[in-house]
């Protein structure tokens, strides 16, 4: 099952770095958070990854074209041989990337739908370029394909940021506590998996994703939702990527499921 990665926005409430690069290739531990990522999925042995590219796409490109040769030990020949040998690799990853410009200002959907030939006719899992969960895909996959259905999404608890105040209908203060996990609302968390019926849900390159075809698989009753209760975060802000740098730092990532 090939691993579709949303990779083309603009990143714009991170420009303190998506100025530079779109924002997948914002550094956690001094690689991309797009790695961070299709470690997590090859983990469970996926492997097959196509990368919908847009904003920026040469810096996806030139990254993934440079990964083998800043990942070994080279000797450049600079004799009458001119060649340049491979001593050792290390740490290169089992992964074909099929990188795609899927254009500057297409939608979400429209990005999934230009991509639709290297899928093929066949099941395929979707997520965005910035998130990160110790989800297990193994299970998500296998809670897809035992409810038949057209679409799998994971939903996810994000919490909130302030203290809860809790009132009466005379406005008088009846608790005051601070925030918990359970307090937010559950939103998509990426992590989807889909039948290739669902590219009939979208139309063109202004598509949203998240509107009409998955409004549409609501209303079919053909959507449902994987319930992860773990680890999951998105880097949408500066302050986000501090958070996951700093538990990358202290080797305490919740999301490195992966050996070293």
């Amino acid at each position: 099952m090939k691993v579709v990665i949303l990779a083309g926005g603009y990143g714009t409430r991170i420009s303190e770095e998506s100025h530079l690069k779109p924002k997948p290739m914002i550094e956690i531990g001094e690689k991309p958070i797009l790695w961070h990522i299709m470690k997590i999925y090859s983990h469970y042995g996926y492997n097959d990854f196509i990368i919908c590219c847009g904003y920026k796409h040469y810096v996806i490109k030139e990254w993934f074209a440079d990964y083998y040769l800043h990942n070994s030990d080279i000797m450049f020949d600079f004799t009458a041989d001119n060649k340049l040998t491979v001593l050792n690799t290390s740490a290169v990853e089992p992964w074909k990337v099929t990188l795609v410009d899927t254009g500057l200002n297409t939608m979400t959907g429209g990005r999934v739908k230009r991509i639709q030939k290297y899928v093929g006719n066949e099941p395929f899992m979707l997520t965005y370029g910035d998130g990160v969960a110790n989800i297990n895909i193994a299970n998500l996959v296998k809670f897809h394909q035992n409810h038949g259905k057209i679409a799998t999404i994971t939903t996810v608890n994000v919490g909130q940021r302030f203290g809860v105040i809790e009132m009466d209908d005379t406005d008088t203060i009846k608790a005051f506590r601070e925030k918990s996990d359970s307090d937010g609302s559950v939103i998509n968390g990426g992590f989807m998996v889909f039948q290739p019926e669902i590219f009939q849900y979208i139309d063109d390159d202004t598509t949203v994703f998240e509107r009409k075809p998955l409004e549409s698989m609501a209303k079919l009753g053909e959507l449902k939702a994987y319930k992860h209760d773990g680890f999951w975060h998105c880097m949408d802000t500066q302050r986000d990527k501090m958070h996951l740098e700093e538990l990358w730092a202290s080797n305490k990532a919740p999301w490195k499921i992966w050996n070293n």
